[in-house]
């Protein structure tokens, strides 16, 4: 008999309660959360036609809790969303939404296709075309995805388990450093995180279902998450380790193949539109230098900054509910592990490596911990009081949203330590050196920077061409991208750049060419023509005021 077809009521009833692992019926078990917004809107709408409107305690009872937890997501997103400028791939991705919305100063600088997918980038083009790109209003867009995120954890909370793992699920990711900091960018890993997600929550409907429609859904979802980020790709990895590992989630092959078409048709615009735009030739060239570049951290890079990331007592809870809780684990944890480890472990052994690139997996984190937290009242030694299981339940959930809150709050509100790593935050100064490029700088000038940061985030403020010294000759060793300066000092000769700008954030990484940057500008006779000052941590720990952009005009005498 098929799991879609029980012979009656009561087989519909046996199946629906099954928790061992084996698919249930779509639709007929216990009904938890699909959307919010439909949950809310279709209450009132029954009750109204019935003659019964529900009391406004009843709605802030039901609904009330995820209400503040989003509204809590959304204000640490949004707050103070555009005080320091952008980053380096913040400037790419938004210089290139600014092409697709038609600048045409952007086009020349920041083609349409360059490197990534631009799906992202379409989205965050929608809220600037007609207008001069804006800061607040492209990294609206991601906070947006942020806050949307939000939610879908909440319903694959509630789905996997009940409304209140769902509901602390949604309160762990919305106060999480690691998913704060990265949806206040307009980075890629924020949409293909939403996206991720809800593959997960379609898997999960087709786990109990075995429902065709889910797993078009995850296809497609999948695909989607590949168009935002082509590097999601190694998520199929996880979805293939749980139904390799988990027998008992009845798959048919023509399920599979169904999907991957669909998977296939969602994530082919892409490439299509690339061959078709005459561009196929740069989709490849930056595939190959992404899979053969030189790693850019250590093999321990994500066991150094995850821990603080996603915070320590959330892993920590995650980890001892799986041990705790092991004889309940059933294909619930098992997908939710086979998500988290397969990408740590990819990402872990690769050798480029970037801070936002695991972000997929906060989620999953945070429905683990969750778990663990909401079955805290079952401890027996919490029974001898009628109070105490649900007070120490509360208990345990503030400390571990506070936990995340406070570093969430310092990110929001950073200090600047003279130190940068990419997929943290802005780059304090960029945005003014680049501004004051933009009105002083004659309009045929180009500039020479010593690496490829901060000539990105001039180049979007200044509009103006902006090479790097640190730009490898050798294609094999440079993003595609990026144009060389093979001899610097010939081309200071010629007259081909008028400025030269140093910075601190790509001094500290590149002594070397910091030096050589030094060197032309004292055998050009460079004159500071603007100095962009930051406050920043001393080596004593106190507060100093250093300069952190300064841009020389130089000449051939």
């Amino acid at each position: 008999m098929s799991p879609a077809e029980p012979e009656g009521p009561g087989a519909v009833a046996e199946a629906a309660s099954v928790d061992d692992g084996r698919p249930r019926i779509a639709g007929r078990g216990p009904r938890s959360p699909d959307w919010l917004a439909a949950d809310a809107l279709a209450e009132l709408v029954l009750r109204r036609v019935r003659g019964r409107r529900p009391t406004v305690s009843t709605v802030v009872r039901r609904h009330g809790p995820i209400v503040a937890v989003v509204g809590l997501a959304a204000f640490l997103r949004f707050w103070q969303l555009a005080a320091i400028g952008f980053n380096s791939d913040e400037a790419v991705y938004a210089g290139t939404a600014a092409s697709i919305a038609g600048d045409p100063t952007m086009r020349s600088i920041f083609p349409v296709f360059r490197a990534h997918p631009v799906l992202f980038q379409t989205l965050v083009a929608l809220t600037q075309y007609g207008h001069q790109p804006s800061d607040l209003a492209s990294r609206s867009v991601p906070a947006a995805i942020g806050v949307a995120t939000v939610i879908v954890t909440y319903l694959l909370g509630a789905r996997l388990y009940d409304r209140r793992v769902g509901l602390i699920a949604a309160l762990v990711l919305a106060v999480m450093p690691y998913h704060v900091v990265v949806s206040r960018q307009v980075l890629l890993d924020g949409l293909a995180t939403l996206c991720a997600t809800a593959v997960v929550y379609c898997v999960v409907r087709y786990t109990e279902s075995a429902g065709l429609r889910w797993m078009l859904a995850a296809g497609s979802m999948m695909g989607l998450t590949i168009l935002s980020k082509e590097t999601s790709v190694v998520l199929l990895g996880g979805l293939y380790a749980f139904f390799a590992l988990t027998p008992m989630v009845r798959i048919q092959i023509r399920h599979v193949i169904l999907a991957l078409v669909a998977l296939v048709v969602t994530a082919a615009p892409m490439p299509v539109v690339l061959y078709l735009a005459g561009r196929g030739d740069t989709g490849r060239s930056y595939l190959l230098w992404q899979a053969f570049r030189r790693g850019n951290h250590g093999l321990l890079f994500y066991a150094d900054v995850l821990p603080n990331a996603i915070g320590p007592l959330v892993l920590a809870v995650a980890v001892a509910g799986l041990v705790w809780l092991r004889r309940a684990n059933t294909w619930r944890e098992r997908l939710l592990a086979c998500w988290i480890v397969v990408p740590l472990s990819f990402f872990t052994l690769w050798p480029v490596k970037g801070y936002q690139y695991l972000l997929p997996i906060a989620p999953a984190v945070a429905v683990l911990a969750a778990r663990c937290l909401a079955a805290l009242p079952t401890l027996q030694w919490l029974r001898r009081r009628a109070w105490l299981p649900r007070t120490v339940t509360v208990l345990a959930v503030l400390v571990t949203a506070v936990s995340l809150a406070v570093p969430a709050w310092a990110r929001v509100n950073p200090a600047p330590d003279g130190t940068f790593l990419a997929g943290t935050g802005g780059l304090p100064g960029g945005r003014e050196a680049g501004e004051w490029v933009r009105t002083n700088v004659p309009a045929r000038a180009q500039l020479l920077a010593i690496g490829p940061s901060m000539a990105n985030v001039l180049e979007f403020y200044g509009r103006h061409r902006v090479f790097a010294l640190s730009v490898s000759p050798n294609p094999n060793d440079r993003n595609p991208a990026y144009v060389p300066v093979p001899n610097p000092d010939r081309s200071l000769r010629d007259g081909e750049f008028q400025y030269v700008v140093w910075d601190s954030y790509t001094a500290n990484r590149a002594a070397f060419f910091a030096d050589e940057a030094l060197r032309l500008i004292a055998r050009y006779h460079g004159v500071a023509v603007k100095t962009v000052t930051a406050t920043v941590r001393g080596a004593s720990g106190q507060p100093v005021v250093q300069p952190v952009i300064v841009i020389y005009e130089v000449r051939v005498q």
